[in-house]
């Protein structure tokens, strides 16, 4: 049998919550148990499996923490460091969502590297004291948003640069679909899987966390949001206005 314990501070206990709940879908596949306990501070998500399951178990493991430190550690260090333009909410929530995306990839590639599952994991100081190579990495892309905060006040210049963050961000969605209803939005994924009703403000966040190929918009009424939208995305962006073509959205 081989067994390992990702260990969190009890303050991360939301954190540890996540992890627990994903590892279970995946470990469970593979006849491993996953369980939890809190001791002393400290929360522990047990996993365990027979010998065979190991390098499938290890590979889970790698990409939920990779996936974890990659989002929440890194959007607290974005929050931490940041310092903003003063711009309207929505611009600023998808500029930190486009951050919080940029060079994912590589990010994972050096929180892989410099992972060891051997046992155990404490995964504060595996943040702290095993990536430093990684939030040098975060602090050389906050320095440079920093340091040209005032060029970003210009809303044609902070387009720009917002644009060039999203252009560069990886593929994640052939094709999505927005439609507008009961106030809010909801986003369709390729397989017509709706998602949860979403604020305007949220709706930009949402779709640049989507990076998708295109964009299938079905209304035609603009607001600051969709002119945001438009612009980042560009001809991405195809604009259905005909109500003819939304019928296979409507919910049940």
């Amino acid at each position: 049998m081989w067994e390992f314990s990702l260990n969190f501070k009890s303050e991360n206990f939301e954190l540890a919550k996540v992890v627990h709940n994903t590892l279970l879908d995946f470990i469970k596949d593979i006849e491993g148990v996953v369980t939890s306990h809190e001791d002393n501070g400290v929360i522990q998500v047990l996993i365990a499996t027979k010998e065979e399951f190991k390098d499938e178990a290890c590979l889970v493991i790698a990409n939920t923490v990779s996936e974890i430190i990659c989002t929440n550690f890194k959007s607290d260090y974005l929050n931490k460091y940041l310092v903003l333009p003063e711009l309207d909410q929505t611009s600023i929530s998808a500029f930190k969502k486009a951050l919080l995306n940029f060079d994912r990839e590589t990010d994972k590639f050096i929180i892989k590297k410099n992972l060891i599952l051997k046992d155990n994991l404490y995964i504060e100081s595996f943040y702290n004291f095993r990536l430093r190579a990684l939030q040098d990495k975060w602090e050389e892309l906050v320095s440079l948003s920093n340091e040209n905060k005032e060029y970003l006040i210009s809303r044609d210049s902070f387009i720009d640069l917002l644009k060039f963050l999203v252009d560069n961000l990886d593929i994640c969605a052939d094709e999505i679909s927005i439609v507008k209803e009961n106030g809010g939005y909801r986003i369709y994924t390729e397989d017509e899987k709706a998602g949860n009703l979403i604020s305007e403000e949220s709706m930009v966040s949402s779709v640049i966390d989507l990076s998708p190929q295109k964009i299938n918009l079905y209304f035609n009424e603009m607001s600051n949001a969709i002119s945001l939208l438009e612009r980042i995305f560009d001809e991405r962006i195809i604009v259905n206005a005909s109500m003819q073509n939304v019928k296979k959205f409507t919910l049940n």
